[in-house]
């Protein structure tokens, strides 16, 4: 529990959740980016008469996407765990706690669409 008595505690918290939000974020767009290339890759392999799998690229890409989910949801649980130790006087009257938490959840549920829809078209 805190004992400063001080906003800057819970804004800390708050910019520690949006630095978390945006590795998770960069997780899965490096993820997103290894899939796509290795679609392109098998593309430009089949124009050239050549078969290539692109598995590899595929489960590295979709590693890296859950990876970001997963980041994204601790984050969260993080955050709220800390937020259970402020005291009222530490958090400004009318502030929206749960903005930043309620994006990394939407972080993660896009990152979840995103994952599911690479399993369903995978070849």
């Amino acid at each position: 529990m805190s004992d400063l008595n001080d906003p800057r505690v819970f804004f800390a918290a708050e910019r520690t959740l949006m630095a978390w939000t945006r590795t998770a974020v960069a997780l899965m767009a490096f993820g997103f980016a290894i899939e796509r290339f290795g679609l392109f890759l098998h593309m430009f392999l089949l124009a050239q008469g050549d078969h290539a799998r692109r598995n590899g690229s595929f489960w590295v890409g979709a590693s890296f996407i859950l990876f970001g989910v997963v980041v994204a949801v601790l984050s969260v649980l993080q955050y709220r765990s800390v937020l259970k130790t402020l005291k009222p006087v530490e958090i400004p009257e009318g502030y929206w706690v749960n903005i930043g938490a309620y994006t990394n959840v939407l972080v993660a549920v896009f990152g979840s669409a995103i994952l599911g829809y690479f399993i369903l078209t995978l070849d």
